[in-house]
């Protein structure tokens, strides 16, 4: 294009910008439009209407950036302000545009103008440079407040099941994957079948547990408990390091409702008495009472246990007792280490399908995907764009929404993957959800120091805990990155009280779900109904990123390695639970795991659920913040993971059983699988 002169007539010496022009990698994000620019320096002064399009050129087509050359007198100063609009011109004039970086050669300066909006025709719009301040320092608030009630209109709670977390009525077309094919569960599940067909496809019983560990060497690789699922060494491992480890909790007094007595436990206490494993701090507590009384798709009957663990000499958690249900009774015996071997194996495949149910209602699908999915339609509602603290949580929403919709329609759909492979049922775990969220509280739950504490398994109870010291270094490296950002905006308390978008985002995320909110308990600033410090926006917003990040991956990405070997840690049994310590065969193991076609439906879905497909914590799909002070935290960020990184790596080294679901670099910015 030709070169586009500005108003500073004043200076006759030419200074030449290059604009780069990025339109955004989404469905119909490219425009046919015609698109104007006009560049303000400090001193307000601006050039002419600068005209972003290419005689015979195909600007501004979709994940594009496009490069265009104007010129100002030399008395223009550094662009910090940039205006934009389209016209409607073509058929397809819809327009997302990322970000406009401006170079200026004469000052050797970049500046960067992020947009992340699609333009609406004939509407003139007014973006910083870094684009990023609170909303009672920005010169046009009137346009935030009309971009805030567009995305109200798009982002509407409802609440899918019964009392439910809330989740998006209708998604809307920003939420769709980049790339839809790479998410397509159908499709995805097709390739990793290819993979089986070594096995026949059958609905036959597996003829021995030998049989059964055959299948996965050639095909989708063998599950790390193959050798060990039966010691019950490894079953004290599954709560510490395990797919679902936030449960194990110290012990100080036996529940009355637990039969166990002195005697039947002191044989595994290594010479001590139950009274003294107590004072000394060495007994464990597993209580799944929330299981109690929820209705399992075809009346299957799920467990509702109690787990008592030791913490031997070696410092091993070893289970000592195990009771199915919550009731004493005559048919709900307290099973022992000393039982038939066969016996107290099948006590513990009950315990884990419980532990399984509650793993894949709560830990997973209810604490993470759907707590998160609310937060993420309160902030598209309420913080703008231009908002620091949107920019600082965007990147942990990636595909959250998408991945939900797309996971309840094919996963926990009538009749589908839950309904087929989960005791539990599809209506069975929403019931278990909806229990499960009225416990949950952000200020305990969602801040691992304070979830570690209310367990009281801090290192100096319980030495080998992989989950929680991984947890914890990881969650205080994410608190320090948002306390930067934070304290960058908010240097005074008093910034924090009077920023509206915040205190209006809290006062929803905090809101009666029935009353249009997300019901969201536990939210800072509870004794003021409002923020009023910037320790109280620091931990909240920790708690959602380290929710979206470290949360999700501890509960995910193993699922395979437990899940896939049914025995191991069973999502669904057949058949009822040992109500007697009657011996029992092997036979009788085998007849209460799934058959061929189930267990393959569990191997291939979980081994799906299990694949990482976007970038590691830090390192963000896409760019937010540019401002000076942000891009060096979020370096500084990324610096402290892969310092974390190479001592988990050094630590699994030294392991027999290392736990790699929390190094950094394989926990993804966001729950997008």
């Amino acid at each position: 294009m030709g070169r586009i002169w500005s108003h500073l007539r004043h200076d006759t010496t030419d200074r030449e910008l290059i604009i780069h022009v990025t339109t955004g990698d989404r469905k119909r994000a490219g425009t046919d439009a015609n698109v104007w620019l006009i560049l303000y320096d400090e001193k307000e002064q601006a050039t002419d209407s600068i005209k972003l399009n290419r005689t015979l050129k195909n600007d501004h087509e979709r994940g594009a950036t496009c490069t265009f050359f104007a010129c100002s007198g030399n008395g223009f100063g550094h662009p910090i302000k940039a205006e934009f609009w389209r016209d409607s011109f073509g058929l397809g004039h819809n327009w997302f545009l990322e970000r406009i970086v401006v170079e200026d050669k004469i000052h050797g300066s970049q500046h960067v103008f992020p947009i992340h909006r699609w333009v609406r025709p004939e509407r003139h719009y007014i973006i910083y440079e870094y684009d990023c301040c609170l909303p009672q320092e920005d010169e046009h608030q009137e346009q935030r407040r009309t971009e805030l009630k567009e995305y109200r209109r798009l982002y509407q709670y409802e609440q899918h099941f019964g009392d439910g977390p809330v989740q998006i009525k209708e998604l809307p077309e920003d939420e769709q994957f980049t790339e839809d094919y790479k998410w397509d569960i159908v499709k995805c599940k097709g390739r990793f079948l290819l993979d089986t067909k070594l096995i026949r496809w059958t609905t036959d019983k597996w003829e021995s547990i030998g049989d059964l560990k055959k299948v996965y060497k050639f095909s989708l690789g063998e599950p790390a408990c193959l050798e060990y699922w039966n010691e019950d060494r490894w079953f004290g491992l599954q709560r510490v390091q395990g797919v679902n480890p936030v449960l194990i909790t110290l012990c100080t007094q036996i529940p009355h409702n637990f039969g166990v007595t002195p005697d039947m436990v002191e044989p595994f206490l290594e010479g001590i008495s139950l009274e003294q494993a107590l004072e000394e701090k060495r007994i464990f507590i597993v209580d799944l009472e929330i299981l109690k009384d929820i209705e399992c798709k075809d009346n299957r009957l799920l467990c509702c246990p109690l787990a008592l663990f030791f913490l031997n000499k070696h410092k091993e958690l070893m289970p000592i007792a195990i009771q199915l249900f919550q009731e004493k009774s005559p048919e709900n015996p307290v099973f022992l280490p000393s039982d038939p071997p066969a016996t107290w194996l099948t006590a513990k495949m009950y315990y884990n399908n419980a532990d399984a149910s509650y793993h894949q209602s709560c830990t997973h699908l209810g604490f993470t995907h759907l707590l998160m999915e609310g937060v993420v339609i309160c902030t598209h509602r309420n913080l703008s764009n231009s908002h620091p603290l949107y920019k600082l949580l965007a990147p942990h929403f990636l595909f959250l929404l998408a991945i939900n919709s797309r996971g309840l329609e094919k996963l926990v759909s009538p009749g589908g993957w839950v309904d087929k492979t989960m005791t539990i049922g599809r209506q069975g775990m929403f019931q278990l959800i909806t229990k499960g969220i009225r416990l949950w509280h952000l200020n305990i739950n969602g801040i691992v120091p304070n979830e570690i504490k209310s367990r009281a398994v801090e290192s100096d109870v319980l030495p080998h805990y992989p989950y929680r010291d991984d947890a914890m270094l990881i969650y205080l490296t994410i608190r320090k990155y948002v306390s930067k950002i934070v304290h960058r905006f908010y240097d005074r308390d008093e910034k924090v009280v009077n920023d509206y978008e915040l205190q209006q985002w809290r006062a929803e995320l905090v809101k009666d779900r029935k009353l249009g909110g997300c019901g969201l308990l536990g939210v800072p600033g509870e004794k003021n109904s409002r923020f009023k410090d910037t320790e109280e926006v620091v931990d909240t917003m920790t708690s959602i990123i380290s929710t979206c990040s470290l949360g999700h991956a501890a509960a995910n990405f193993q699922q395979y390695d437990d899940y896939a070997f049914p025995p191991n840690y069973p999502g669904i049994l057949y058949g009822e639970p040992p109500k007697d310590k009657c011996e029992f065969a092997d036979n009788d193991v085998l007849n209460r795991i799934p058959n061929k076609e189930t267990t393959l439906d569990i191997m291939v879905i979980t081994k799906l659920l299990s694949t990482r497909a976007t970038k590691s914590l830090g390192d963000f799909e896409s760019q937010f913040m540019f401002h000076p002070a942000c891009v060096q935290a979020a370096q500084e960020f990324r610096e402290e993971l892969a310092q974390i990184s190479r001592q988990i790596k050094l630590r699994n080294r030294c392991q027999a059983f290392p736990y790699d679901w929390l190094d950094p670099e394989y926990i993804p910015n966001a729950i997008s699988i």
